[in-house]
Order: structure tokens, then sequence, then C-alpha cells
């Protein structure tokens, strides 16, 4: 199968980057976001994984995919992706509004170094790597500095078909 690639994009930035999908290593993902694309959704910066920007969508793929390709360490460049009930997310300390749906995906991408998916409240919090930003990082990670210092309030992400 030939490489398939996506733009990950801020859009009132106006800032994008372009990934490769790893489906060699995280194949039944790949295709769950692949089919369910595009896809937006408001953004969120992580309060404890440290450099990750991230958005939440409703349960896309007709089964949840298998913890394939995990980590708890993910590099500058990972795309991830994560799956949380609504008893996960429904803690006010995360500060999301009430999610009504019982499964929601978050699909992360990762900046910066020194990351731990590690979680006061429920401890280790793996992911699945599905895909690897192959152009633009640089500027990405400019972005999701901005976005950490002056907020995130109006801004989307977004992931396309490139």
């Amino acid at each position: 199968m030939a490489d398939r690639y996506l733009t990950v994009a801020l859009d009132r930035r106006g800032v994008r980057c372009t990934a490769r999908l790893l489906t060699d290593k995280a194949p039944l993902t790949c295709a769950a976001v692949w089919d369910a694309l595009p896809l937006s959704a408001d953004v969120y910066h992580a309060k404890y994984a440290r450099n990750e920007i991230y958005a939440l969508f409703p349960a896309f793929a007709p089964q949840e995919p298998p913890l394939e390709n995990p980590t708890v360490t993910p590099i500058p460049g990972d795309l991830c992706y994560f799956t949380f009930t609504d008893v996960q997310l429904g803690t006010s300390s995360y500060g999301y509004e009430s999610r009504a749906a019982p499964v929601t995906v978050d699909l992360a991408l990762f900046y910066e170094r020194n990351n731990l998916l590690l979680n006061g409240d429920t401890g280790w919090v793996p992911g699945i790597v599905w895909g690897t930003v192959v152009e633009g990082l640089e500027e990405m990670a400019s972005a999701c500095q901005d976005l950490w210092r002056t907020g995130a309030s109006g801004e989307t992400l977004s992931f396309r078909r490139a």
C-alpha cells in the first residue's frame, strides 16, 4: 500500500504540518482515522502530558482499535489516538463541558520532547502512535507554544487528507 498523508492544522492561526500515517505499525487505527476524515474540533493544550495539543471527537470507528503501537513517552511529531469513557472525562478538574457520548476519541499531536503520559487521577495513559509529522513541525511547535501562552479559545485543530 502506498503511504498515506494528512494535514494537521491550527485553523485560526493558519499553521499546518504534514504527517504520514503509520499503517504498518497501527493499521486498524490508521484505517479508522482515515475513513473518518476530515475531522475538526476545538483544540486543547495538555495539562499533564506537557507538549501536546489535542481535540476531542465522538467515537467514529465501528469498533475502537486495540492498543497497537502503544507509547507512554511520545516524541516530537507523534500523532496519538486515545479512547476515554464519559466517566474518565467527567471529572470537573478536566474542565470539559458535559460529554453525552459514552466514548470520546482524543486525537493528539506532540510537538516537543519530554512528554510522559501519566495522569495523577488514573495512572498511565498509553496512546496509540498512528502518525508522524514529516514536514512543518517547527512552525507547528511555535504555534503550539503560542497557544499555550495566549490561550486556545476560538482555535480548532483539524485533520484532513493531504
